[in-house]
């Protein structure tokens, strides 16, 4: 990768009225900031549908697109909606996302949006529906039987479903489908207009020669169409239950380490068919993003296996994963291997071995630099460049609320290494990422935003109370995004374009009143 940076910011945390960040207006605007910021990179966190604790790396679905995504205003301009439903505020919170209500304001308009469509509504959408679930029926037929079932199910998970069809039993399915016909055709027009809003996104930004860099979880949860469809691929019990499940060990932070409960992987099963699910899954993120991050890469090399009886993560021991297997079967496959490596945590030999091997750039986090020796590899002057560093992650506090936790020796610590005194940390922190030798950086959107805990977007451990952070328009300023322009194009991440008017980084008083970003409110 060439020498880049970028935002880390999730669609669901962009302003608009509807209770939840969408694919709507915000995100281009969005785009339009992040060019004035001189950023090439866009990362989000997974993008689809959110699962337990409102978590998107405990999906239904690892091929599907969250609907609570879906602009609802897109969908009035497509005749599908009318415009007081479009426009209409319920009164949601400006700067939380309220999934429940969000939920429940935007599902039975998606409904509404459906049964129009059926009734003749959009018809210009109708040869792309077909040819999208043709293209897309490998895991699109699967997902749409399984919300189908699990919404006449009462939400309940598929292994506490009547055995024919918890076990899929060839004749009890051809019954589901040709019963839920209706239920099955409106959730593969959602995924559709997800597709559909998402793409003219995604083009938007590559045409202002912005990447998006996706999020791919390396597990799946237990409650997904994923397993239910392809049970063989999991170590699961008769009942379909996971028989060991993912975690991590102990460490200095747990006592007992972390339980997550995704099931495990039968790694033998899933090369002798060529690794064919994986190649599925990668090729279908490729088609959404760029570049994508895979999320706990160790896992490739050896992950914690737990028997899911277990009451804690204490009782699991590593066992070794498919290594370079998988990754040769998906590069014969796909023609390359456009990922980072999420490299973060206890960290052996081999998993460096398989990075290396694989030429794949690591993660550096500047929050985990500080507090031992000058030897500590998330410290700047130990990079290699192939490597991708972040102030924090959407895991860790915003670096204001890290930094104001820290004890005094290493508060002194980091004030000692910036030689300055921390009274502007989260920019501190950005123009020290941005001036590393690492290839790439990737800035928190809350960061440069100059926010605190109220900001943060998910805590490890914590089931509840995450992933709800959203902005509100006035914060994403045009002032902000010309200080940041300034900064990557000191550490040469983007060229000074002639006749640039210089702005001074740490000012963000008098923004750009000539940016179109002012004429919209956006300051």
């Amino acid at each position: 990768m060439a020498r880049l940076s970028g935002v880390l910011a999730h669609p669901t945390s962009f302003p608009g009225p509807h209770g939840i960040g969408d694919l709507g207006a915000g995100a281009f605007r969005f785009i339009d900031w992040l060019t004035l910021a001189g950023q090439h990179l866009w990362q989000v966190l997974p993008l689809n549908p959110s699962g337990p604790g409102h978590s998107p790396y405990a999906s239904p679905s690892t091929f599907a697109g969250n609907p609570l995504l879906i602009s609802l205003p897109a969908l009035w301009a497509a005749g599908l909606l009318d415009e007081s439903d479009a426009t209409g505020n319920p009164g949601f919170p400006p700067h939380e996302v309220d999934f429940y209500r969000a939920a429940a304001h935007k599902f039975p308009l998606l409904r509404q949006a459906f049964d129009r469509f059926r009734r003749g509504a959009a018809p210009d959408q109708r040869p792309e529906l077909e040819l999208f679930k043709t293209e897309q029926a490998y895991w699109l037929d699967d997902y749409a039987l399984f919300m189908a079932l699990k919404d006449t199910h009462g939400g309940t998970a598929w292994m506490d479903w009547e055995s024919p069809l918890a076990m899929r039993d060839p004749d009890a399915l051809a019954f589901a489908r040709e019963r839920l016909a209706a239920e099955i055709a409106f959730h593969q027009f959602v995924q559709f207009q997800f597709w559909s809003q998402w793409r003219a996104v995604r083009s938007y930004a590559n045409e202002r020669e912005i990447r998006i860099v996706g999020d791919l979880p390396i597990f799946v949860a237990q409650d997904s169409a994923d397993v239910w469809a392809h049970r063989d691929l999991f170590r699961l019990r008769p009942d379909g239950r996971a028989a060991f499940v993912a975690g991590v060990p102990p460490d200095a932070f747990t006592e007992h380490g972390q339980l997550w409960g995704n099931p495990q992987y039968d790694w033998p099963a899933n090369a002798a068919d060529g690794y064919a699910w994986w190649i599925a899954r990668v090729r279908a993120v490729l088609v959404m993003v760029d570049l994508v991050r895979i999320d706990h890469f160790r896992g490739f090399a050896a992950s914690w296996v737990i028997p899911a009886d277990a009451a804690t993560a204490a009782s699991g021991r590593w066992e070794k994963g498919p290594g370079e297997a998988l990754f040769a079967a998906m590069r014969a496959a796909l023609g390359g291997l456009p990922f980072i490596a999420e490299d973060l945590g206890v960290i052996t030999l081999d998993v460096v071995a398989l990075r290396d091997e694989l030429n794949l750039p690591g993660m550096k986090v500047l929050q985990f630099a500080f507090g031992d020796t000058p030897a500590n590899p998330y410290l700047p002057h130990n990079y290699e460049p192939n490597c991708v560093v972040y102030p924090g992650t959407h895991d860790n506090p915003t670096t204001i609320t890290w930094f104001a936790a820290l004890p005094p020796h290493e508060r002194q610590a980091v004030q000692r290494y910036l030689g300055r005194d921390g009274s502007d940390i989260a920019w501190d922190f950005i123009r020290l990422a941005l001036a590393s030798t690492a290839d790439t950086a990737i800035l928190p959107l809350q960061d440069i935003m100059r926010l605190g805990s109220e900001a943060r977007m998910n805590t490890p451990g914590l089931g509840l109370g995450n992933w709800g952070w959203r902005f509100a328009d006035h914060q994403l300023h045009a002032g902000l995004g010309a200080g940041l322009a300034e900064l990557a194009a000191a550490y040469g991440r983007r060229p000074r374009r002639e006749g640039e008017r210089s702005y001074d980084p740490y000012d963000y008083t008098a923004p750009d009143t000539a940016h179109p970003l002012h004429e919209t409110g956006g300051d």
